[in-house]
């Protein structure tokens, strides 16, 4: 992925096609991990300050990210933090160019053979990567914390620059979630899940069997979200005392109406 084009190879281009990696490497960590700061980016790329900011001036310039005001717990004097999402034309930049060519297949399939034949297609293509990954998730045992990092490491390596956190007690503050929050930061369907929306249903529907839990979509790429944001529960940690509940007790806390604006289920 180069975003400033080709450029030649002599010595004297050497310094800008360091400079086009360097930006594309701050692109896809804002992919990987926005909302993001500079700050952060500086010290998870070991960059200076100074050239993650150009880079990232250059990066809203060409329109391929977007800033916005830093949630943080506290505000001191001066400027507020901006962190930094990937925006439209940033996801295109990280896209295949056969985009267009799958979307007129998939309307095709659905004309001639109906939308529940493109269905059968999302269940089937995702049907091939849940085999795969059954397999590393195996590995794992059946702790759904390990299982999840597994899975993000299975889904990183495809291109979905995926992570995740942990959410509400499972974080360390009190919430009525109790979970993980596991984000895509690229998807490389997205625009054809725009269009066609049971590209993101099958894939959930597989993240819930391979973890063994009903998780819950909560934002997409395809709807216009900087991130695919899933949520998976875990089991809650029963106060000093308390029995711990069997396996029907499991604690599976959804999300209220609030939390899941803009969900796809």
């Amino acid at each position: 992925m180069f975003i400033a084009g080709h450029e030649r190879q002599d010595g004297a281009a050497q310094p800008q096609v360091l400079e086009s990696r360097t930006r594309d490497r701050v692109l896809q960590a804002i992919s990987e991990r926005g909302p993001i700061t500079a700050a952060s980016l500086a010290d998870q790329l070991g960059l200076t300050a100074a050239a993650v900011r150009r880079h990232l001036d250059n990066l809203v310039e060409l329109g391929l990210i977007s800033s916005r005001e830093a949630i943080t717990g506290h505000r001191g004097r001066g400027r507020p933090a901006r962190a930094y999402v990937i925006a439209e034309a940033g996801h295109q930049a990280l896209e295949s160019d056969y985009d267009h060519l799958a979307t007129d297949a998939l309307r095709f399939l659905a004309d001639a053979a109906g939308e529940g034949a493109v269905t059968r297609f999302a269940q089937q293509r995702v049907a091939e990567l849940e085999a795969r990954y059954a397999a590393e998730l195996a590995e794992a045992g059946e702790d759904r914390q390990a299982r999840t990092a597994a899975l993000v490491k299975a889904l990183t390596r495809d291109g979905f620059a995926a992570s995740a956190r942990p959410v509400g007690a499972a974080a360390g503050s009190a919430g009525p979630l109790t979970g993980i929050q596991l984000c895509q930061g690229h998807c490389p369907v997205q625009h054809v899940a725009r269009e066609f929306p049971q590209l993101c249903d099958a894939e959930t529907d597989a993240f819930s069997r391979l973890l063994g839990v009903h998780v819950q979509r909560l934002a997409t790429l395809a709807h216009g979200d900087h991130v695919c944001t899933t949520f998976v529960p875990t089991p809650t940690v029963p106060p000093r005392g308390d029995v711990a509940p069997g396996p029907s007790a499991m604690s599976t806390t959804t999300p209220t109406a609030e939390t899941t604006k803009g969900s796809t289920r």
